[in-house]
């Protein structure tokens, strides 16, 4: 036996402390009408108390206040099973790193905020199951479906600009490799969260807008970046690296000498989510509030992703406080100074 509030045990001592003083309550009740009575009448009536009622009446008294001691320290014995089911839904995050995402029209950069807005969203969805690919020229899967959200923000910490051995911006790729995370027979249950500025060297998606909407898979999306834009800093700029001849001031220009300027393109992302019935949100800040892809992804109908059976202990403080009620209605039903039967007073 254990249980499960053993702090409250301490208030068992107030059994004993109640019995003395319930008992040190009848001897002075006693001795004050022993002194308003004449001493002859307060001898017949003496006769009619009980000490063993009044015994009864304490003992039912401390009984009480311990059995409701040891209810509220909810003594637990016995062990039941119970199944645990998890529902939710598969959620894969697609994340662009292109070397556009290190555009810093959104502060600090646009893949900074993209990683912020992606733990958020994997905050707001502890249920289910998330899944992460990072994008450029190619797509790469870093975490599988998993109920771990730690593992998401552990493989964030190593996503920068650039960083994939395959250059650009090829949407499609990192959207077939998302495709590839889900597992058959989830249909009904697939969700995809397509971070990026839009960019897309390629410039066809419509044939994987046609692969996601057979497999079934919702897709929103959060352009990050804003109309205007801004220039794109040559990697390595920033290091102490000479700069070409073609970028003394360190930033991206195209044939003509012109500084390159990223902008978001948002039309390929918004077609999208509304082809596949998704939400498209505009993130010119970090603060954007992505509550509405939250929302959409909990209207999808859940499935059972893990079933754990789990051992508890038996609750059984109905066992102590049963006994302190019992004890509480012997002790307002015992009457200490119950009168003699008529038949005996009368003989006497």
């Amino acid at each position: 036996m254990s249980f499960a509030e053993p702090s409250l045990l301490a208030l068992a001592l107030l059994a004993p402390l109640s019995a003395a003083l319930a008992l040190w309550l009848w001897r002075r009740r006693l001795a004050a009408d022993g002194a308003w009575a004449a001493p002859g009448l307060w001898v017949r009536l003496a006769r009619r108390t009980s000490q063993k009622r009044i015994g009864v009446a304490v003992a039912a008294l401390a009984l009480a206040v311990l059995g409701a001691a040891l209810a509220l320290a909810r003594p637990r014995w016995g062990v039941s099973t119970e199944q645990i089911e998890r529902r939710g839904v598969d959620v894969v995050f697609v994340l662009d790193s292109s070397l556009s995402m290190a555009a810093f029209d959104v502060a600090p950069s646009r893949l900074e905020a993209a990683k912020t807005l992606l733990r958020r969203l994997a905050a707001a969805m502890p249920e289910n199951r998330l899944g992460l690919v990072q994008t450029e020229g190619e797509g790469i899967a870093l975490s599988p479906l998993t109920l771990d959200a730690a593992a998401i923000d552990l493989m964030l910490d190593t996503v920068e600009p650039g960083s994939l051995s395959v250059p650009g911006t090829e949407l499609a790729t990192g959207l077939s490799r998302a495709i590839g995370l889900f597992p058959e027979g989830s249909e009904r249950h697939r969700a995809l969260i397509l971070l990026s500025d839009g960019e897309d060297h390629r410039g066809d998606l419509d044939g994987e807008i046609e692969r996601l909407k057979k497999a079934g898979i919702v897709v929103s999306a959060i352009g990050i970046g804003t109309a205007a834009g801004s220039p794109l800093k040559v990697p390595g700029a920033d290091d102490g690296e000479p700069q070409s001849p073609n970028s003394p001031d360190g930033f991206k220009r195209d044939h003509d000498g012109q500084v390159v300027i990223s902008r978001l393109h948002e039309d390929a992302l918004e077609k999208m989510a509304q082809a596949t019935g998704g939400v498209y949100l505009r993130a010119a800040n970090a603060g954007l509030d992505p509550a509405p892809i939250a929302r959409r992804i909990a209207e999808i109908s859940g499935r059972s992703l893990a079933k754990d059976e789990v051992e508890a202990l038996e609750e059984r403080f109905q066992w102590p406080l049963g006994l302190a009620a019992l004890a509480l209605l012997l002790h307002l039903a015992v009457r200490p100074f119950a009168p003699r039967p008529i038949a005996k007073e009368a003989a006497r």
